[in-house]
């Protein structure tokens, strides 16, 4: 697994601290993009939270997925969460060390009172001492939130700081991209009241059994079934929906979401926890031993150079948002909607945009990580792009074949505008997570995204149109 280390540093320790009759809460920022350029440790906001003890149990949450692991869970995982400020709502995120759960505390304008939020993203300090500080938050603690340095320590450059240094895989990076492609296909499925939603948590295993579980509407509130009848949503690894527990006595309803879904193929969902002035949601990936990073939502708008000059474009217009307009966008670009769908994914697979299910809306964020990564290392793509580099697509318009490597001629089938193949990616997954990497070749090829060096007419992968 191909990974880096990324050096996260801070002026001092989050902490919560007591002053003047109220809490203190100083969440430290790291380096982070704002609307002028980079800069160190920037101040999002200072004001007081409404709902105190709900907002502490909010941010425990994202912190409680940013430091686990669902599969493998001997293995460490501890990467700081992120926060954005988007002018309306600061939004903290976190991705579990697995890859297969992305979780989102939206706190809202009407949980926030203070100075203006501003905009901008970067990791934010949730150490050991400031989570056991949060929860012993009580409900009528005033609570008072910096994002960001205090005045003091703006002007104080020198001092000791703190610096952490985490391993950051491409495959968590590429997981957090997909989890956002992944959403945008979502719908509401169900809305369940308070005390349903903590009747049905309440009732949920602790360990995950065989084979995807499935429930579905049925009044006012879910019962499993054995498939996936119409109106289904997956529910793989329930014990990951763990995090929820910290909020689920402050929740107003729960809120599902999830694919339309044709077969009992597991799919991902997501849980969104309703709470005053804020939302809690977490994703989850179709497995617990299956992060998002091999879902293979990205691969399409990756592969076409048109979505690369789209998405040029469309970054510039981008505002730090929190709900990104489509219509708006396309208006602004001269591009059509769809294409700006496309470049909205392309942007995605560098953390420039996120997907909320809630308002079925992306907004506008910049991970903290190196862009262009996930692209670079999106294997199925680099695969994809060598086949061309080597001259091995042929293509005549109707009829082609790709041969591999190993000299394996593999063929690839149009049908109804997905793209098939005989190798054994395909047979495995038929398509559910992504296209092969040879499938991927042709769709290149046949929007004349052909590599340097080569005609889109030389070849040897060959696609039988079906009409």
């Amino acid at each position: 697994m191909t990974r880096s280390t990324q050096a996260v540093t801070y002026r001092r320790p989050s902490a919560l601290e007591s002053a003047a009759g109220a809490r203190r809460l100083g969440l430290e920022t790291s380096r982070g993009a704002t609307p002028a350029g980079p800069q160190d440790h920037p101040q999002f906001f200072a004001g007081f939270l409404t709902a105190p003890q709900v907002a502490s149990a909010g941010l425990l949450a994202v912190a409680d997925v940013a430091a686990a692991r669902y599969y493998q869970q001997q293995l460490r995982a501890s990467i700081d969460p992120v926060v954005t400020g988007s002018g309306d709502r600061l939004r903290f995120e976190s991705f579990s060390g697995c890859g297969g759960v992305y979780a989102r505390l939206d706190v809202l304008s009407e949980g926030l009172d203070g100075d203006d939020i501003r905009h901008g993203t970067t990791n934010v300090d949730v150490n050991i001492p400031l989570r056991q500080a949060l929860s012993r938050i009580g409900s009528d603690d005033p609570l008072h939130l910096r994002v960001g340095p205090d005045a003091l320590a703006v002007t104080t450059l020198d001092g000791p700081v703190v610096e952490k240094k985490v391993p950051l895989p491409d495959r968590w990076l590429r997981g957090f991209a997909e989890a956002q492609v992944t959403a945008a296909g979502f719908e509401l499925r169900a809305e369940l009241t308070a005390s349903e939603a903590v009747r049905f948590l309440r009732s949920l295993p602790r360990s995950a059994g065989r084979g995807p579980r499935w429930v579905v509407p049925a009044g006012r509130t879910l019962r499993p079934t054995t498939r996936a009848v119409p109106g289904a949503v997956c529910l793989p690894g329930p014990e990951r929906l763990v995090a929820l527990q910290r909020v689920l006595r402050h929740a107003t309803a729960l809120r599902v979401y999830g694919p339309v879904v044709s077969s009992d193929a597991a799919v991902a969902g997501a849980w969104e926890a309703v709470l005053p002035g804020m939302r809690l949601t977490l994703t989850l990936s179709p497995d617990a031993a299956r992060g998002f990073s091999g879902e293979g939502g990205v691969l399409e708008a990756l592969a076409t150079d048109q979505a690369a000059e789209d998405a040029e474009l469309i970054s510039v217009l981008l505002a730090w948002e929190p709900r990104v307009d489509l219509a708006d966008l396309a208006a602004s670009s001269g591009l059509p909607v769809d294409r700006v769908r496309a470049a909205l994914v392309r942007l995605g697979t560098s953390g420039r945009v996120g997907y909320d299910t809630a308002e079925a809306a992306y907004f506008h964020r910049e991970l903290p990580y190196e862009a262009g990564r996930v692209e670079r290392h999106n294997p199925r793509l680099r695969d994809a792009r060598a086949l061309l580099g080597a001259g091995a697509v042929a293509w005549d318009g109707k009829l082609g074949t790709v041969t591999a490597e190993d000299g394996h001629v593999h063929r690839v089938r149009e049908d109804g505008g997905t793209l098939s193949c005989t190798c054994v990616w395909w047979a495995t997954y038929r398509g559910g997570r992504g296209p092969c990497k040879h499938a991927l070749a042709v769709r290149m090829v046949r929007r004349g995204a052909a590599a340097p060096g080569t005609s889109g007419t030389s070849a040897a992968v060959v696609v039988e149109g079906v009409r």
